[in-house]
């Protein structure tokens, strides 16, 4: 019975992958509007908030993918059994 449940994949990786893809349109997002005119007007645009948030989430989303991708083992080691 505990065959079965080795073949299951965790929903941190599913999390992961949603992290890093909206990190990443976040982050490319920000990458084309940096010099946008019409930003300018917005309060504190010059910190670009959507690059480092988007930056954070893709490196969030790689490290839960990386973490718990598929067919890694979940201990981290052998199998004693």
């Amino acid at each position: 019975m505990s065959e079965g449940r080795g073949k299951q994949i965790p929903i941190w990786f599913f999390i992961g992958v949603t992290l890093l893809v909206y990190g990443g349109l976040i982050l490319l997002y920000g990458l084309v509007r940096w010099d946008d005119p019409a930003k300018k007007a917005t309060a504190m645009s010059h910190l670009h908030a959507d690059v480092w948030w988007g930056a954070l989430l893709a490196a969030l989303g790689i490290f839960y993918t990386v973490r718990f991708r598929p067919g890694r083992p979940a201990d981290g080691g052998e199998n004693p059994s």
